[in-house]
């Protein structure tokens, strides 16, 4: 079966940026999704469209097919009360360099490196770490067949039935499709932090968000979640 709409995808990948690999999944913990459904960067399903089992793929996407460029109005300066658990600052956590999980206004994890730290302010980037970047996929197909119903309503790892509600849109939260009303922390949250909507979240939302994301770069990097 060759991949196409609504086909449940299990392949393995290695995202090469900057001559570095900046991410990958193996054969034992490989990354599915149902294609056409807005798991994967649009870009990346595309360039495997209609490839079967044991097929392999090699491409390269521009920032602009990616995560889009760097966004200086997503580098924010949030106030020091932002940091604070229990009234306390989390003192330990604001490092340059650091990634620290915020939520939003509408409860969505963004995820935020701090760029500096000021006395009363920090200031965050809330750019995906890969904008800006091109990115150099390669891999290989391990297996494609047909979503069942169930798994198109509820989604392949039941994430839909949960469901979150963005700019008037049903979306689940780990697909990705509202991502730009911030569901899911990849969409244009920027202003959320003028507005004091965002607040850290205690350091327990590294996997708190989307689907596609345990630990493989930025949410997958060829996607918005879990693998």
């Amino acid at each position: 079966m060759k991949i196409g709409q609504n086909a449940v995808v299990e392949l393995i990948y290695e995202l090469v940026v900057d001559g570095e690999i900046a991410d990958k999944t193996t054969k034992e913990r490989p990354l599915d999704y149902i294609h056409g459904t807005g798991s994967l960067l649009e870009k990346f399903e595309k360039n495997i469209e209609g490839l079967e089992p044991g097929g392999k793929f090699e491409f390269t996407l521009t920032p602009a097919e990616g995560y889009g460029e760097v966004d200086p109005s997503r580098i924010i300066d949030l106030p020091m009360e932002a940091f604070e658990v229990n009234g306390t600052v989390q003192e330990s956590l604001l490092v340059p360099g650091a990634t620290i999980p915020l939520m939003n206004s509408l409860g969505g994890i963004v995820p935020g490196k701090v760029v500096e730290v000021g006395e009363k302010f920090v200031k965050m980037d809330l750019n995906s770490p890969m904008a800006g970047k091109t990115l150099n996929f390669s891999g290989e197909i391990l297996s494609v067949r047909e979503a069942t119903e169930k798994e198109l309503k509820e989604g392949l790892h039941g994430e839909h039935v949960h469901q979150c509600h963005c700019g008037g849109h049903d979306g689940n939260c780990g697909e990705g499709h509202c991502g730009e009303g911030g569901c899911c922390g990849e969409g244009h949250d920027g202003e959320c932090g003028h507005e004091g909507g965002c607040k850290h979240e205690d350091g327990h939302g590294h996997e708190g968000g989307c689907r596609h994301g345990e630990g493989h770069g930025e949410g997958g990097c060829c996607g918005h979640g879990r693998h």
